[in-house]
């Protein structure tokens, strides 16, 4: 019967605008009770606490601010209510977003990457297309759980002419940092996702690069727009080493039946590429994923599904030395306590394929 009830609790939620779910759920949380789009989870073995960061909703935390709220949870199954890790200082240029947040431990402290935008900061127009100022920007504190202060006065590390999202770090074999993000179609058309070089400070110390397009994932499908143009997508970059010294970077696009959480391989090892793409790891309109490790030693991936409403997802998954593969959905810590629709189903060969 508890699944039930859950599912009932979820029904409500997903029909519920969020400026009339006043009162946040009682902990502890299940992941089917709790908001979340693009998570990140840090597993600090210190205290063995995971510490799942997102975007800040009021719904959840009863804080109206913008900024990155966090849940916490000592078993991955149970939460406790988020709270408000960081939020934009007033008079910073930004008006919205508080998108993708990571936190990464750099040099004895923990930084938190987090996508804003001003939608009024106008860039120059590229075709029919209206691009405004957005970018990754920075902040540190003392603890994983913050409270974080903004870096820079909370400009972002990319060129502010770029339109960029999704940022992560990635330190090289040199232990030289570097910031990845997704260049935005809206300004490029075919998203890319890109790379530049950091100082120790995790300042910008060099031009971006182009690592890849969108439209070389063979898989990757163009989204029409209302004035007949096609745009690629480029979304949340993630890194991985696997055992044998292969580097892959998760990042997610939209496939024919809607968004994808595939991998790609570097050639060469490094971030340099050139990068290869691999079969996508999940197609369930599923995505914005990262990995990490859990306190019994599995490789764990978390992500957000579906695309709109999105609620937390967790796999169990395999290091295969030149990739990761997925294991198993971990439905014993998420309940799949959310619809999915019968003509979307992974594409595993293992998996039977629903004709629609």
């Amino acid at each position: 019967m508890q699944l039930q009830h859950l599912l009932a609790a979820l029904a409500v939620l997903l029909t519920t605008p969020a400026a009339a779910q006043q009162k946040p759920a009682e902990a502890p949380l299940l992941l089917p009770q709790m908001q979340l789009h693009d998570p990140f989870i840090v597993a600090d073995k210190a205290s063995r606490t995971y510490y799942l960061f997102t975007r800040n909703e009021t719904a959840m935390t009863g804080d109206r601010r913008l900024g990155t709220m966090v849940y916490t949870s000592k078993d991955l199954k149970h939460w406790t209510r988020p709270r408000v890790a960081f939020a934009l200082p007033e008079g910073t240029w930004a008006k919205s977003g508080s998108w993708a947040p990571e936190v990464h431990a750099w040099k004895g402290k923990y930084y938190l990457f987090t996508t804003f935008h001003d939608e009024a900061a106008t860039l120059p127009p590229a075709g029919s297309r209206k691009p405004y100022r957005r970018g990754t920007i920075l902040a540190v504190a003392d603890k994983v759980d913050g409270p974080y202060r903004v870096v820079r006065n909370g400009e972002p590390i990319a060129p502010k002419e770029r339109m960029t999202l999704d940022g992560t770090l990635h330190v090289d074999a040199a232990g030289k940092p570097w910031l990845v993000y997704a260049h935005e179609w809206l300004q490029t058309r075919v998203g890319t996702i890109e790379a530049i070089p950091l100082d120790d400070s995790l300042a910008a110390e060099g031009p971006p690069r182009i690592l890849f397009r969108a439209n070389q994932a063979p898989w990757a499908r163009g989204q029409r727009q209302p004035d007949g143009d096609t745009v690629w997508v480029t979304d949340g970059p993630e890194f991985y080493r696997t055992g044998t010294g292969a580097l892959v970077m998760l990042w997610s696009s939209y496939g024919e039946r809607g968004y994808v959480q595939s991998i790609a391989r570097s050639k060469s090892g490094g971030l340099e590429g050139p990068w290869e793409q691999l079969d996508p790891l999940v197609r369930r309109d599923s995505g914005h994923g990262m990995l990490f490790r859990a306190f019994d030693g599995r490789l764990m991936m978390v992500l957000h599904r579906p695309f709109t409403l999105a609620l937390g997802k967790l796999y169990e998954m395999k290091d295969a030395g030149d990739r990761v593969e997925v294991v198993r959905e971990a439905t014993e810590l998420d309940l799949e306590a959310y619809p999915t629709h019968p003509c979307i189903q992974p594409h595993t060969p293992s998996e039977r394929k629903v004709e629609c």
